[in-house]
């Protein structure tokens, strides 16, 4: 694992976000420049997303070298998500460009690659003629278009158009009723998945996952670089949602495809399904797409985005993520600033402690859980200012933001990587710092670091949580209560992190 050399001061140069909840922003045209993506940062986003659908390798090359910065810059662990683009499903081309299908009329698609009319076009995804039956729906166009099929061929799929409208060049399809024997990976995808790898991005989002396989497949070629965030987007997805869940490191609720497919009513039901499944296991799970919408041409949102930012917040995501307003937005400072406020809000709340533990999550029958299920009681029934876990694979402080435990966690890991992937847990504060060896290193260590990264005071108390023998990953077995005298930071004012 790679250890981080931290230069000597006596106060890190950021302290902790004042919410538990994470922000993932999305960067693009509009937040390529370093300052812009400096002013988010400051604003308030805990990471970043690269959508690998747009722009090439040289950009995002140039984009990781300033997200790495920014961590110089800060002494602060920033995650890196990688988007993929997935398996995109395309019609063909038209003569004139583009056509118009009426309400109710036949339509056509097939493999002749000539270019289509108002009666037919190509479809030049062979496996979706084997796939598809009478009944089933094809929305093209983010639904703008609705047909269902009447008849297939090997050749030709015959539909009646349900919802015309206007079909141009290239529009997207979906396919709600069926599951597509297509794999997850696009060659564009490897090609991508390949550049990220070498890049050390931290997560990868698979798109349009399916099935369990999916993510094997994926996790295979990662060959354990990063971690990979299962995006649920198809409702063949929700069928097995515990099998991908358990073979995934975390889940987005990738809303915009999922609204194509689905009904509108049924999105939210199921976004907060796909939260609660997400947290019993622990595992971090981002809900994404069209938060703050409007934001992408206003300075403010409209109170129905507000609420559903809320809402995501009460329900104990662990991130909320902006897509196109810090990507292509006009606003996206702002965005951020708004997202941070609103988020800020709900955790002030009275009620917020109460609502974000509705949901029960019981500790396996470990030692690791049970001591971190006693971290949550701890700080409820005496004054904790932070939970102070010693992790070397991350997997410990999975367990404590699972939890949602009323004070932060300060993760301290002798990794690098795992410091910048836990960094999108829930209420974690994570530090790369070196490991220690001993019952009284740990002691000195935890104290240093709480005081140095802003946690608290003379009087404060931590709760520390580690694994003796020391260094052993997986072996998490002590509890420990200390009180800060504030006199510990001058004492190792001159050791590194």
């Amino acid at each position: 694992m790679t250890k981080l050399q931290t230069p000597k001061f006596h106060q890190s140069k950021f302290h902790p976000r004042a919410r538990k909840v994470k922000i993932l922003a999305t960067i693009g045209p509009a937040s390529s420049d370093p300052d812009v993506l400096r002013a988010l940062f400051r604003a308030g986003a805990d990471a970043f997303r690269f959508n690998m659908s747009h722009g090439d390798h040289a950009m995002h090359e140039a984009n990781f070298r300033t997200v790495r910065a920014l961590e110089k810059e800060f002494a602060r662990p920033i995650a890196i998500l990688c988007d993929l683009q997935g398996p995109k499903l395309r019609v063909g081309v038209f003569a004139e460009g583009k056509a118009v299908i009426a309400h109710g009329a036949r339509f056509t698609l097939d493999r002749d690659e000539t270019p289509g009319d108002a009666t037919r076009v190509c479809l030049p995804h062979p496996e979706l003629f084997l796939a598809l039956a009478e009944g089933q729906r094809l929305l093209i166009n983010d639904g703008k278009i609705r047909l269902r099929v009447k008849q297939v061929t090997a050749d030709t799929v015959h539909c009646v158009a349900e919802v015309g409208g206007v079909i141009s060049d290239r529009k997207g399809v979906n396919v709600p009723d069926a599951e597509i024997p297509i794999p997850a990976l696009t060659p564009k995808d490897r090609r991508d998945l390949d550049f990220a790898m070498a890049q050390g991005a931290d997560w990868i989002g698979l798109s349009f996952v399916q099935r369990p396989e999916d993510i094997l497949e994926a996790k295979a070629l990662m060959q354990g670089r990063g971690f990979l965030c299962a995006k649920i987007e198809k409702p063949q997805a929700i069928t097995r949602l515990d099998e991908i869940i358990a073979a995934a490191d975390g889940v987005m609720v990738a809303r915009g495809d999922l609204g194509v497919e689905l009904n509108p009513e049924e999105v939210p039901p199921l976004q907060k399904k796909i939260v609660n499944a997400s947290r019993l296991t622990g595992k971090p799970v981002i809900v994404a797409t069209q938060m703050l919408e409007s934001m992408i041409e206003s300075p403010t949102p409209t109170r129905a985005e507000v609420s559903d930012v809320a809402n995501a917040v009460y329900d104990g995501a662990d991130a909320v993520m902006l897509s196109a307003e810090t990507a292509a937005g006009q606003w996206p400072e702002e965005a951020v600033i708004m997202m941070d406020k609103i988020a800020c809000q709900v955790e002030a709340d009275e009620g917020y402690k109460m609502r974000v533990r509705m949901l029960e999550t019981p500790p396996d029958a470990t030692t690791a859980d049970a001591l971190a299920h006693a971290c949550m009681t701890i700080g409820d029934t005496i004054s904790l200012n932070a939970i102070c876990v010693f992790t070397s694979s991350g997997s410990t402080a999975r367990r404590v933001a699972r939890e949602r435990p009323a004070v932060p966690v300060l993760v301290l890991t002798p990794s690098v990587e795992v410091a910048r992937r836990v960094s999108l847990l829930w209420g974690a504060h994570a530090v790369a710092t070196r490991d220690i060896g001993s019952f009284e290193e740990m002691i000195a260590k935890g104290k240093r670091m709480a005081l140095r990264h802003g946690f608290g005071g003379a009087g404060a108390n931590l709760a520390m949580l580690a694994g003796v023998p020391f260094g052993k990953s997986g072996a998490t077995n002590l509890l420990h209560i200390v009180r800060l005298t504030g006199d510990e930071l001058d004492e190792y004012e001159f050791e590194p992190d």
